[in-house]
């Protein structure tokens, strides 16, 4: 493994096994994710599931370039109790917000599946690439154990890559919510230098690699005390990995008085005049922060005139 500076939180680590033609990513979320979770006072089923959903969300945002690109994760429902599950990635920021029913939710006990949580929902992958402006999505039913089932059915059906996700989640009572996942791909055929035939999942390079990644326990991925690079080689320290330490990840909520303003200003006057109240001012509600923003609709109309 070469030599670099240990990663272990809020940020991810990106490995790729040259011989196996496997590639791969690791990330541990604490400060960041209990930013995000302190703008709701979330039960611990809903704060694992956004947890989770954030890791996963980081693990694939990750991978996009440009400062523009943007990765957005979202489920809904068909009948559950969690109502609606969104998070995206932009820039290395991250941010994420679940609406849920509290009564129903508090009846599907401590470890429920994605049924009992969406009932027969589906879960979006937009991947907008900025360097090139092209926009893809890929939709599939909520069906598995966790969101990271869901995510692999993504991969299989919609990239055609083999890829194994692992997600955990734990609260901590001193570090509070700590959460961490694992991204292994194997490269299509065609890939460097690779003669571009099909995509196998049944490949004995990729055989190999999943079988050892899935030994990898959510106590570890949670671990504090034990950095990703450790993580990377007990896994695959009979390989040559390869490493290197990405982007760090920040909470990152775009809300502002400015850019609802430059939303509002392209409603009819008629209609703006409807949304506000008795003192003239707009009440902007970001579910993502749990803030209310005031706009005036003077402010409005001049930001309106200005663009």
């Amino acid at each position: 493994m070469s030599e670099i500076s240990e990663t272990w939180f809020d940020q991810p680590l990106v490995f790729t096994i040259a011989d196996r033609h496997v590639r791969g990513r690791l990330i541990r979320l604490g400060p960041v994710l209990n930013t995000v979770m302190a703008a709701h006072s979330y039960p611990p089923v809903a704060e694992k599931l956004l947890a989770e959903a954030l890791v996963l969300t980081a693990l694939l945002g990750s991978t996009l370039k440009g400062e523009e690109s943007q990765l957005t994760l979202q489920a809904q429902t068909g009948g559950g109790p969690v109502e609606l599950l969104v998070c995206d990635y932009k820039g290395g920021e991250l941010r994420g917000y679940l609406k849920f029913d509290a009564e129903r939710l508090a009846e599907v006990g401590t470890d429920p599946t994605l049924f009992a949580l969406f009932g027969e929902g589906f879960l979006a992958i937009t991947f907008d690439q900025a360097a090139n402006a092209e926009r893809y999505q890929g939709i599939v039913p909520l069906e598995g154990a966790s969101i990271g089932d869901a995510a692999e059915h993504y991969f299989e059906q919609s990239e055609q890559i083999p890829s194994l996700i692992k997600l955990a989640a734990r609260h901590d009572a001193e570090a509070g919510c700590v959460a961490g996942g694992l991204l292994l791909q194997h490269l299509p055929e065609g890939e460097v230098g690779r003669d571009r035939l099909h995509v196998r999942h049944d490949h004995p390079e990729w055989d190999h690699a999943r079988t050892i990644a899935e030994t990898l326990k959510g106590e570890e991925l949670t671990d504090p005390a034990t950095s990703l690079e450790t993580l990377a080689w007990r896994l695959f320290h009979e390989d040559e990995v390869r490493v290197e330490a990405g982007r760090f990840v920040s909470r990152g909520c775009r809300c502002s008085v400015d850019y609802f303003a430059g939303v509002l200003s392209k409603f009819p006057e008629a209609e703006r005049g409807e949304m506000a109240d008795a003192a003239g001012l707009v009440n902007v509600d970001c579910a993502f922060c749990s803030r209310i923003f005031p706009i005036s609709l003077d402010e409005i109309a001049a930001h309106g005139s200005a663009a």
